[in-house]
């Protein structure tokens, strides 16, 4: 009988349900079940359908009986920082709010008032990004002060999904990280700063490591689907279920996690919560085997998907990006970083604002207008990686790209030109391998993550730039 295992791969605007066997010494992937994603506007809040959301998942689990592909055990990753407040019934408090909502605006404020942004990165080693848990728990305890006092429970947003199909509750340590509220240090909550912050210390759980097992299905659930399986917990944070399938296991790369966003990083064995790191934006996010991701949060083809979307997604992404190419000795940058494109009512005037501003060339046509954005990208990522050089004291040969956006090949070129490093492409399914890779390891497929490593290196395609 052949040993399937599901990962269920939710990003921003999409998800999907990849089935992963071993055969004939490779990993093969089989996707199954896909549907769209995007927030929603609820009472003036950008909010995610988490029924539907469900709804989904299940759909996608009752595939895997149609097909007859019974998975052993199956695990969910999704984007970080977005969670649910649970009540006493274990009933939803509110929304599950996107981390693209204005209700952190001034956030910042109220929390550094009570911890300097100094203190808070010296303990948690977390980047400031405005969406941050940690300044949407501050809004809530400043304008829904009774969830804060109701609530008994906080999971994220795969915490949720595993809750709702096994009656577990964990937090997963790669999400927790995200917060802004995990101890870079202890690699636990830190219980001293929540409670200084005046969060409800009852709704943190556990933390629970990627390759735990929650155990099996809800006995409904069984019956719905026909069939029981485990519950393994991946790293559920996507970015570092990607860095999992970076196909290396030597120390001399960066890598990228490219998709919606770009996280660009190496993997260390401690975190670095220096006053220099925090100034260079640099995270210290939870990895695989209590390694740590340290990178940087950088804007990635949300600009690209956003421009598409304001043409009414009637260009494919290899059609901008041959457009970008004619148009490649436009001069203009942006500062991909800035604010002003995390969610703007149209990011094709939000790009020919920007340059109007910055008193440079107005881009005009979708060549234009694409080719500041990837070249804007590139330039950042050289940035990016020289400041990661500094911290860490070394220089790095390679830069791996593992994820979606590997099949962006105008910007691949871009990026190796303009860092100057030897790129290796792929595999473009990072996040589910990644996921999947995480509950074979639990399985006893294979020993251990450079096990795992040497066979995704095997079993995919790498592009060499």
């Amino acid at each position: 009988m052949q040993t399937y295992y599901l990962a269920v791969d939710i990003g921003a605007s999409s998800g999907r349900h990849i089935l992963g066997s071993v055969q004939d010494g490779k990993i093969v992937l089989e996707e199954i079940h896909r549907f769209e994603n995007g927030m929603i506007k609820k009472d003036g809040h950008l909010c995610w359908d988490y029924e539907k959301l469900f709804g989904n998942i299940k759909d996608g689990i009752k595939k895997c009986k149609e097909l007859g592909k019974i998975p052993t055990s199956m695990g969910i990753d999704t984007w970080g920082v977005d969670y649910v407040l649970l009540d006493e019934k274990d009933e939803v408090l509110g929304e599950m709010y996107g981390y693209r909502d204005n209700r952190t605006d001034h956030m910042d404020e109220e929390v550094y008032k009570i911890v300097p942004e100094t203190e808070l990165y010296a303990r948690t080693g977390i980047e400031k990004q405005m969406f941050n848990t940690v300044f949407q728990l501050m809004a809530v305890k400043q304008t829904q002060p009774e969830y804060m006092q109701k609530a008994k429970t906080m999971l994220f947003v795969p915490d949720f999904f595993h809750f709702l199909l096994t009656g577990q509750k964990a937090n997963e340590y790669s999400e927790a990280t995200t917060s802004q509220l995990v101890n870079a240090a202890s690699g636990d909550w830190d219980m001293e700063l929540i409670e200084k912050l005046g969060y409800n210390k009852e709704i943190f759980q556990k933390i629970a490591k990627p390759g735990t097992n929650l155990g099996s299905l809800r006995p409904e659930l069984v019956e719905e689907f026909g069939f029981d399986m485990n519950v393994v917990l991946p790293c559920t944070h996507d970015t570092e279920s990607a860095i999992l399938a970076v196909p290396a296991n030597d120390d001399d790369y960066l890598f990228i996690s490219s998709g919606t966003w770009s996280l660009l990083g190496v993997e260390r064995t401690e975190p670095d919560t220096s006053e220099i790191s925090r100034v260079n934006s640099f995270s210290n996010e939870g990895g695989y085997d209590d390694q740590i991701c340290y990178l940087r949060n950088i804007m990635g083809l949300w600009m690209i998907q956003s421009v598409r979307h304001n043409l009414d997604d009637k260009y494919s992404f290899a059609e901008i990006c041959a457009e970008a190419e004619k148009a490649k000795d436009f001069p203009s940058r942006v500062e991909v970083t800035d604010s002003c494109f995390m969610a703007p009512d149209n990011m094709i005037d939000a790009v020919k604002d920007y340059c109007r501003r910055t008193n440079q060339q107005v881009p005009e046509t979708l060549g234009e207008i694409a080719t500041v954005v990837y070249a804007s990208l590139a330039e950042c990522y050289d940035r990016t990686i020289k400041g990661i050089e500094k911290s860490t004291g070394r220089t790095y040969t390679r830069l791996h790209i593992v994820g979606g956006g590997g099949n962006a090949g105008y910007l691949n070129e871009l990026t190796a030109k303009a860092t100057g490093k030897e790129l290796h492409v792929g595999p473009t399914e990072g996040t589910a391998i990644g996921n999947i890779a995480c509950q074979m390891i639990h399985n006893g497929e294979f020993a251990s993550k450079e096990e795992a490593r040497d066979m995704i290196h095997q079993s995919f395609d790498i592009k060499v730039y």
